[in-house]
């Protein structure tokens, strides 16, 4: 795009044409009370941004507080706002985007049922389980539960490669995320 064209477009527009969209985790730390999530929500729904994973769990029951680790896929202005608008939130006390702010451990929790009559194929589906470090939780004589803890790219490739084998279903859950080494997210408020 030539100069010219650049000094014609406002601000918002350059920086849209110079942001790739990225994938960002948000953490937030707050109060464990009725409504909560549906504002936290409803900031993302509101302005048209879209919510890849929602976690949602009370980390403090003494104090009654909760993390929800948002996943979303934007652009760093637009992750700026999103904070922005969060921190405004009369029950939020800390956001942290993790994928910005420290480097960070991130999970998703999946659980993969098998189904097959073939001998050969439930040997190989245990094989595939153990290179993953997925355990076996439930076993009949022709079906398997699989749980695995992983990144979602290794989730994604384990139940691809069992697929074939007899994948039936798959359940799991959104991104939980924390900071390495000393950072943390202080719930004492």
């Amino acid at each position: 795009m030539s100069s010219d064209n650049l000094n014609s477009l406002s601000t918002y527009e350059i920086i849209d044409i110079n942001d790739e969209p990225e994938k960002h985790i948000i953490s937030i730390l707050v109060d464990n009370e009725f409504g909560v999530l549906s504002r936290v929500i409803g900031l993302f729904s509101s302005r048209g941004y879209n919510i890849d994973s929602l976690t949602v769990s009370e980390v403090d029951h003494s104090r009654t507080i909760s993390r929800i680790t948002v996943v979303t896929i934007a652009t760093q202005p637009v992750i700026e706002q999103i904070i922005s608008l969060l921190e405004r939130l009369v029950p939020v006390h800390i956001v942290n985007d993790l994928s910005t702010d420290s480097p960070h451990i991130e999970r998703t929790l999946g659980l993969i049922k098998v189904i097959t009559d073939n001998e050969d194929d439930r040997i190989e589906a245990q094989k595939i389980a153990d290179r993953f470090n997925a355990r076996t939780i439930d076993s009949t004589a022709n079906s398997f539960v699989f749980e695995i803890s992983d990144t979602s790219e290794n989730l994604n490739r384990f139940i691809d490669v069992l697929t074939p084998l007899g994948v039936k279903e798959v359940c799991r859950t959104g991104i939980t995320a924390i900071s390495r080494g000393t950072d943390f997210m202080d719930t004492s408020l």
